[in-house]
């Protein structure tokens, strides 16, 4: 019997294939233009870099970092992109699973056909994905001759045609939302350039909760079949049960769920610190920066279709909503404490990072790492 990789458990060319047959269109746009809208992105990427290190002071005058290269890309481009990183992560958790099923009965006829079912859901999920994510700081961007990332990984992806998308959408200037979107995503990769240590920490925390995982292929099957059967009967209103729970909620283990809270405190203050740096530029550089938030704001909080919000509440985006707004409040709350060089203390050491419960009450994290009493100073989250 031929042995199968863990890779191979998923059938990654299938998953590329299925999203980019499914992806929606982008808007239409002459040749010209696409060549305009990438030459000002690159340009915008260009003049954030500039602006986010003089805000938020993370990288001293002078000093060497690495250099991440800067992509504008499509939805097929993100979509290929973001496979090469699934795959990157994922593979020691695919090998543990290979293993285990070597010895299963019929372990040869999951793995060709759990390969392909897998492959093609993975494809749908990313062609939901794909026309709404504007652009993203891939951390553990495996090197390709197609999408390259720098020798220490990671490299930043602009949609283009997401971003063309929303700006007609909200009919914003197009100029001063290119350059917002550039800010949010320059600053994540400040964030990583700055801190040598915070991709290897986020990786482990990130392998650690794969190495929780039960690594029974028939249980893994089990835990997506319940969570297809809890998006199929979810309603956009739930509260309770397992139809307001996502697909990550379901299929972790017990074990996982404290590892899940670091790693949701690191994102919250990642986005948090994003939207802050964003807003704080803003009004300098990017002059209708006010009517721009207020109308995404309200195009973040407006009720979506039944579909997009049952696939949303599925995958957990909602959580990612409310990492933004709790993130940005903490960052907003230490900043004006403490200031900006005592609030960049939160980049020193693992141990100086937020944790879920100081997101919500950063005059706790100020006490602690700066020993300053909290009476007083810090905000807490409303409700």
């Amino acid at each position: 019997m031929t042995s199968i990789s863990g890779a191979e458990m998923v059938d990654w060319n299938l998953a590329v294939a299925t999203a980019t047959r499914l992806v929606r269109p982008g808007p239409e746009v002459t040749r010209d233009e696409a060549r305009a809208v990438v030459a000002e992105l690159r340009g915008h990427a260009r003049t954030s870099e500039r602006h986010v290190r003089e805000f938020t002071r993370m990288i001293p005058d002078g000093a060497a970092v690495p250099d991440t290269p800067v992509l504008v890309v499509d939805r097929a481009g993100w979509v290929k992109a973001n496979v090469a990183g699934f795959r990157e992560l994922l593979t020691p958790l695919l090998g543990k699973m290979q293993e285990r099923r070597a010895g299963a009965p019929g372990g040869a006829v999951l793995g060709a056909v759990g390969g392909k079912v897998t492959g093609v859901e993975l494809g749908m999920l990313l062609s939901f994905l794909a026309s709404r994510v504007l652009g993203q700081y891939e951390t553990f961007a495996p090197v390709s001759r197609d999408l390259p990332a720098s020798a220490s990984g990671g490299r930043l992806l602009l949609v283009a045609p997401n971003i063309v998308h929303v700006e007609r959408e909200l009919e914003v200037a197009p100029h001063d939302f290119r350059l917002w979107v550039c800010l949010h995503e320059e600053t994540h990769r400040t964030q990583f350039t700055a801190v040598p240590w915070l991709r290897a920490h986020l990786e482990g925390e990130i392998q650690t909760f794969l190495g929780a995982t039960e690594v029974d292929p028939m249980t893994v099957l089990e835990r997506i079949r319940e969570a297809a059967q809890s998006f199929a009967g979810a309603r956009p209103d739930a509260e309770h049960g397992d139809e307001g729970r996502s697909l990550v909620e379901l299929v972790q283990t017990p074990e996982q769920r404290e590892i899940l809270a670091r790693l949701t405190a690191v994102m919250s203050l990642l986005e948090g610190h994003a939207d802050f740096v964003m807003d704080g530029v803003g009004p300098q550089v990017v002059p209708s920066v006010a009517e721009i938030r207020e109308k995404f704001q309200q195009r973040r909080a407006s009720g979506a279709g039944r579909l997009d919000v049952a696939l949303r509440k599925l995958l957990g985006l909602d959580a990612k909503l409310r990492q933004y707004r709790d993130g940005e409040r903490f960052v907003r709350a230490v900043v004006g404490q403490v200031g900006m060089e005592g609030f960049n203390r939160v980049w020193t050491s693992p141990n100086t990072l937020p944790t879920k419960a100081e997101i919500d009450r950063p005059a706790d994290w100020v006490a602690r790492v700066h020993g300053k009493g909290s009476e007083g100073g810090g905000e807490n989250r409303e409700g």
